[in-house]
């Protein structure tokens, strides 16, 4: 991939974790990049084959997170240190989540879970010390997934709340066992 398609890429992936499908403005991210929009239609024919390099973009980043999530031993502070380094991605991930009815979204959304739920769940109860079944684990995962994406936004993803949100948590799983 060469460099400028690379930055279009990430700055569109970006803009999208933040502002969703309509922040998507070939003007915009070019300007953001400091090229001319005429280098877009260059590397990407439209918006739409744009926007399925962003969604292989974000299965990419979905694998880089999960491997740190496999070689972290504890939610507090490893995986909250991947969390906050991931920041984009989970906001990416967000609106793929607030954006299921489109089919693309929604398919690039469950293979971006079950790659980096597989390992989350798995930090998760060992962490926590949890003696549930795998079924309950990931029931009480999904609910805590769609509980997290609704709270997150660009200005909360920070170390302070996810270490707060992971205690509150922490709290419910317990009281639930």
């Amino acid at each position: 991939m060469t460099d400028a398609k690379e930055h279009w890429i990430k700055i569109g992936y970006e803009i999208f974790a933040v502002s969703g499908e309509n922040g998507l403005k070939i003007e915009v991210i070019a300007r953001k990049i400091g090229i001319s929009k005429s280098s877009f239609y260059h590397h990407f024919a439209d918006l739409e084959l744009f926007m399925e390099q962003l969604l292989s973009y974000h299965l990419k980043q979905s694998a880089i997170m999960a491997a740190k999530e496999k070689a972290a031993n504890t939610i507090h502070p490893e995986l909250i240190h991947i969390l906050v380094e991931h920041k984009t991605d989970l906001l990416f991930n967000r609106q793929l989540r607030f954006n299921q009815q489109n089919e693309s979204y929604k398919n690039t959304l469950l293979k971006s879970n079950q790659i980096i739920g597989n390992e989350f769940v798995k930090l998760w109860a060992k962490d926590l010390n949890l003696t549930l079944s795998q079924k309950q684990l990931e029931g009480l995962f999904e609910l805590a997934l769609e509980n997290f994406f609704l709270q997150i936004n660009p200005k909360n993803l920070h170390f302070d709340w996810l270490k707060q949100y992971f205690e509150n948590l922490q709290k419910i799983a317990r009281n639930f066992v």
